[in-house]
């Protein structure tokens, strides 16, 4: 039977296993985390921003902005997570997803961050059909709901 395992420190975002001075068979914490962070991998920033936040959150992650100052200077593009009291950058690669939580809305990473535009609603045209509209407009909102899209400000 597996015996339960009690860590004294852990990361703040996905509590993972910390290593502490002394400790004894570091390899089978290490080996946890990095099997807990394949498992949990799925990145959220709170936002995008050229400054860090004045008070962050342990934990907070961001897109840093083009033109970026202060502790996030020359890492435009970059994920900034506030770890330890800490500013740590991770570098996007090709093909990255984060959930931006500020647009309510899943970025991609292909040459950097991209936003897929809200969708304006249907007006015009020459004939009517409600029942296309009805259809395209349930399409809309599945892909707001799977965050593809950001909101819309109408309905078709």
């Amino acid at each position: 039977m597996t015996q339960a395992t009690n860590f004294p420190s852990a990361t703040a975002r996905f509590a993972l296993p910390m290593l502490f001075a002394g400790q004894a068979q570091k390899e089978f914490f290490v080996k946890e985390a990095h099997a807990l962070t394949d498992i949990l991998l799925h990145a959220c920033v709170e936002g995008e921003g050229s400054l860090p936040p004045t008070e962050p959150g342990e934990g907070e992650c961001w897109i840093v902005g083009p033109g970026a100052g202060g502790a996030w200077s020359g890492h435009d593009g970059a994920l900034a997570g506030y770890q330890g009291g800490n500013w740590l950058f991770i570098k996007p690669k090709t093909g990255m997803q984060v959930v931006d939580r500020a647009a309510s809305q899943t970025l991609f990473f292909a040459k950097g961050w991209q936003r897929i535009s809200a969708v304006p609603p249907a007006s015009g045209g020459h004939t009517v059909d409600a029942e296309a509209r009805s259809t395209l407009a349930k399409l809309i909102e599945a892909l707001e709901l799977a965050k593809l899209l950001p909101p819309s400000a109408g309905n078709i």
